[in-house]
């Protein structure tokens, strides 16, 4: 059966391949991915201690060696920039073909790979359907543009390389969310929102949860971050069990809400961040000017959302 480890396999050989590819010219990048490789493929198998060290590393890295890249090395598989001019000229938009083959195919196998139980983890059909599509992807593109796997691959390094440890950023703070979660911060945060609703106000328990959402969020800088810690404090205490709403509703829009914290914040480095970075923005704090006016409103639409249609 082809599970969930399958899918960590394939990215821990394409860190490898980065860590490869990289060694040259930025070993301390290359150490980074091969770090990250190490824990795709043996995670499960290091214990504790050993993914509590393989992590320190990954700090170490980041603090101190992991920079944007640098010029790529002769020999190396870089497009020179005019093959890419005339490619883009040639192709046009249709090289976004490329792309939605990913999402299709996620969107195509969760639905096959359920109904063909046996072969397919169905749990977790929607992660493997999605790695599957990049293999498409990449197949498709290699073949279309006829350029060999190793520049995908090259390109790849160097775009993760100029993002840096933002990259994994993420996984790092819906981590740090579930440690929130077992060491009881949800409990702590609803005894103190608690006495701060007034009794009875269920508008006042749906602002606090989404605001606080959205808040915690901007600090976590992650809303699956988020999304334990304030669910255990006030989604289910308040708004599903004294106040018997839908739990799917409840959760799903608490969730939006508390993207339009990541909105907002420079902890989403990811996404707030590193875009600026990218596209070279004389302002880094640009793209989350130009947010604002969007995110306020739909988090009182979101708050809106929940208070009429979540309670029956």
């Amino acid at each position: 059966m082809i599970t969930l480890h399958w899918v960590y396999a394939l990215a821990g050989a394409i860190f490898a391949a980065y860590a490869l590819l990289g060694a040259r010219e930025r070993p301390l990048n290359a150490a980074f991915w091969a770090l990250l490789a190490v824990s795709m493929w043996a995670g499960d198998r290091l214990g504790d201690l050993g993914n509590g060290l393989l992590v320190l590393g990954l700090v170490c890295l980041g603090s101190v060696g992991l920079r944007s890249v640098g010029r790529l090395n002769r020999g190396d598989s870089a497009v020179a920039p005019a093959l890419r001019q005339a490619r883009a000229d040639g192709f046009g938009n249709r090289l976004f073909v490329i792309a939605l083959i990913i999402p299709a195919t996620a969107l195509a196998g969760t639905i096959l790979f359920k109904a063909a139980p046996g072969w397919i983890d169905g749990r977790q059909a929607t992660l493997i359907a999605l790695a599957l599509g990049v293999l498409i992807a990449l197949a498709v593109g290699c073949l279309w543009l006829r350029t060999g796997p190793v520049v995908p691959l090259q390109q790849g390094r160097r775009l993760m390389d100029q993002v840096g440890w933002a990259a994994i950023l993420p996984q790092m703070l819906a981590s740090l969310g579930a440690v929130f979660a077992l060491a009881g911060v949800g409990d702590v945060v609803g005894g103190i929102v608690s006495q701060a609703i007034p009794q009875g106000s269920l508008l006042g328990a749906v602002i606090a949860y989404a605001l606080g959402m959205a808040l915690f969020t901007m600090i976590m800088g992650n809303a699956f971050a988020a999304f334990p810690v304030m669910t255990v404090a006030i989604g289910i205490p308040l708004l599903i069990r004294t106040y018997h709403g839908d739990p799917a509703i409840v959760c799903a829009i608490g969730m939006l809400a508390g993207f339009c914290g990541t909105l907002l914040t420079p902890m989403a480095a990811n996404f707030n961040l590193v875009p600026a970075a990218l596209l070279e923005l004389k302002d880094k704090h640009g793209v989350i000017r130009q947010q604002v006016g969007t995110a306020v409103p739909l988090l009182i639409v979101n708050i809106l959302l929940i208070y009429w249609l979540a309670f029956p």
